[in-house]
């Protein structure tokens, strides 16, 4: 009798040690999910980034999306279909956006441009849900309807090879950056317009604004320096110093630091955005592209395009504390929210 009870015991036990631990992968899959484009195999990674590793691999069926949004109910995610060349250069021009089943795994829409336009960073508007893609062929951003698909409107941005786009958290203003023009277009979404165009350099790539909207910030690539633009005057506010030309930026959530890929020398650079200065690097595997901070801003993640991999940063000790796998090209990152 005694043996049977210790027994029945071990069995709740190990019975109540798995179900908590199958909660608990419930409760941090329902966090969400990293989402991965890969323009080497032209495919979307779904990444599970508590296990660090890859759930689902969905091809595209088509030449290489380099970027990617997720729907704000995290239940599909957006890949505009650019090409297989890099901005201004030569090579095949896309024409259409894919649309993908996060749980399903699979392409279920496609929105066809109509032409070949090379659309290329798709932004979800974050009051009225319209989705915003740069149309790089045609200078302009398109708006589209996440729920139909179907093309809304187009914005001018003034300038040729507008490549990436901000959005204010109120909607109201678009930020581009104009690769070959070394100019930044800032753009009235509601009137749908050009407000003004601001010149920065010889040649710029990326672009992110503070989580106050304070500033908006773009890489010089002709120079080792990240230019700081000021939202009230729309005008150059500073420059900071880097010891490598950067590329994809993005803020910490409380808008302490900007994380910066210094793809040349493999490393991501912090920058104190009350001091407006570089403090400290970290080293990442070869040719970092896009970074990405999670929601609760623990954690950063970093696309390594000759890596295929992605870097995880533990943003409390500044270190490199897994890669994830991910396929040849790893260029745009995501974050889908958990159902």
């Amino acid at each position: 009798m005694k043996r049977l009870m210790i027994t029945l015991l071990s069995s709740v036990g190990l019975s109540a040690a798995l179900h908590l631990n199958a909660a608990e992968s419930a409760d941090k899959q329902a966090h969400g999910w990293l989402l991965v484009a890969n323009k080497g195999d032209h495919t979307l990674t779904i990444v599970d980034p508590f296990a660090g590793r890859s759930v689902a691999v969905v091809p595209e069926d088509g030449v290489t999306g380099h970027e990617v949004v997720a729907s704000p109910d995290g239940r599909r995610a957006f890949v505009p279909i650019y090409g297989n060349s890099g901005v201004g250069k030569p090579g095949s021009d896309g024409s259409l956006l894919r649309v993908i089943d996060l749980a399903k795994h699979e392409v279920v829409g496609t929105v066809d441009f109509g032409k070949p336009l090379r659309p290329h960073c798709a932004v979800m508007g974050p009051k009225n849900g319209l989705l915003y893609v740069t149309t790089e062929l045609e200078n302009s951003v398109t708006v589209i309807d996440p729920g139909t698909l179907k093309i809304v409107g187009t914005i001018p941005t003034g300038q040729a090879e507008s490549h990436m786009l901000a959005i204010t958290r109120d909607g109201r203003r678009g930020y581009t950056a104009n690769v070959g023009p070394g100019t930044m277009s800032v753009l009235d979404l509601e009137e749908k317009k050009v407000i003004t165009i601001i010149p920065i350099s010889r040649q710029v790539q990326r672009i992110s604004l503070s989580v106050d909207d304070h500033w908006v910030f773009t890489s010089d690539q002709a120079k080792p320096q990240l230019a700081v633009i000021d939202t009230a005057t729309n005008g150059v506010r500073s420059w900071v110093e880097l010891p490598s030309t950067g590329y994809g930026t993005v803020p910490t959530p409380d808008g302490h630091y900007l994380l910066v890929a210094l793809n040349k020398i493999n490393k991501v650079g912090v920058i104190d955005l009350s001091a407006m200065r570089l403090v400290r690097t970290v080293d990442v595997p070869k040719a970092p592209q896009e970074v990405l901070v999670q929601p609760d801003g623990a954690t950063a993640y970093v696309s390594c395009d000759a890596s295929k991999q992605v870097a995880v940063i533990d943003l409390k000790n500044w270190k490199v504390e897994k890669l994830i796998e991910t396929g040849p090209g790893t260029d745009g990152l995501a974050w889908a929210k958990g159902n």
